[in-house]
């Protein structure tokens, strides 16, 4: 961190501790020239407003926060590059992949170690026999996602890992969010087969849809805008749309002439009314002007394929339910 970032988070962290004291002085403070415990001589509805000091078991609690905030800052970082002094150091400083976490935890001296890393490995020789169990038939092969879709025990541990991994984008429902899928309606940008479900969480996806500002112009992307949206039935300018249809040359190549999307490049279906960025007429002329980027990150080298089997289940299940 530069001393110049350093710094400021110092006085930025140091000067709040000291607004909330200087705050919860001048509240304990009687500037009022009434007497604690008087009227102040406001009255409303029958309630009359005493001059009363703040509790006394408030005040002690916010003095007590205060000092711990300020003895935890000085044993450990939190203030710039202040390390403090107990020399506590982060599990995963310096630590940018995977593969540089598990060397960290192979080479523990006990003094530094990657803490998640080791508790994902125990987690593993604990219940990798229980996934391996579920996950492979009789052969010692795979059993496929639809067949594991069937299986109520395959389902509910494939719930479980989809909510400790995947709920953090696609929600805790699996109904997505603005820019993250929803994976129970059925419509996919990759394929909804098992097998394309698996892909996706094996090796992760990256969508690009370019910006088409200085191709289409602002009439252009207006037109292409009402054209698209009417392909959805939604009710546009017939003009417009029209000559957004002469202009949809540029996304056929990717949406299909017909707008149907292709899901070997990932592009959308325009004709259904699902929209991954909203569907709204502004956002999707957002979407043409600037492009959209989306990445859904590979998950092999983090779960492991046993637990990626049944993940796919639970997210096949979910369309077909």
């Amino acid at each position: 961190m530069s001393t110049f970032w350093s710094v400021w988070i110092t006085v930025i962290t140091l000067g709040s501790i000291l607004g909330c004291y200087l705050l919860l002085r001048a509240c304990n403070k009687n500037d009022t020239g009434v007497k604690e415990g008087e009227s102040m001589g406001h009255e409303f509805d029958g309630i009359e407003e005493l001059n009363n000091p703040l509790p006394k078991w408030w005040s002690y609690m916010f003095i007590i926060t205060i000092i711990f905030s300020l003895v935890y800052l000085a044993a450990y970082p939190g203030l710039g590059n202040w390390q403090g002094f107990l020399g506590w150091k982060s599990s995963e400083m310096g630590i940018k992949s995977i593969a540089e976490g598990q060397e960290r935890v192979a080479a523990y001296d006990g003094n530094v170690a990657n803490q998640y890393q080791g508790e994902l490995e125990n987690a593993d020789a604990r219940f990798g026999e229980v996934f391996r169990q579920v996950a492979y038939n009789e052969s010692g092969e795979y059993r496929s996602v639809e067949e594991l879709s069937e299986e109520p025990a395959a389902v509910k541990i494939g719930q479980r890992l989809y909510l400790q991994n995947c709920s953090q984008c696609h929600g805790s429902s699996a109904r997505g969010g603005k820019g993250f899928p929803n994976l129970t309606d059925g419509d996919w940008l990759y394929g909804g087969s098992g097998e394309a479900i698996k892909t996706t969480l094996m090796h992760g996806r990256q969508g690009q849809m370019p910006g088409w500002e200085e191709v289409l112009g602002g009439d252009g992307i207006k037109e292409v805008t009402a054209y698209v949206l009417s392909l959805s039935g939604r009710k546009v300018n017939d003009v417009d749309a029209a000559n957004g249809k002469n202009r949809f040359a540029v996304c056929a190549a990717c949406h299909g002439a017909d707008g149907t999307g292709n899901q070997t490049l990932g592009a959308p279906n325009l004709t259904n009314g699902i929209w991954l960025y909203g569907g709204s007429r502004r956002a999707v002329e957002e979407t043409l002007r600037y492009g959209r980027n989306g990445v859904m990150p590979a998950w092999k080298d983090i779960l492991g394929e046993d637990k990626i089997q049944l993940i796919s289940a639970y997210v096949y299940q979910l369309s077909k339910s």
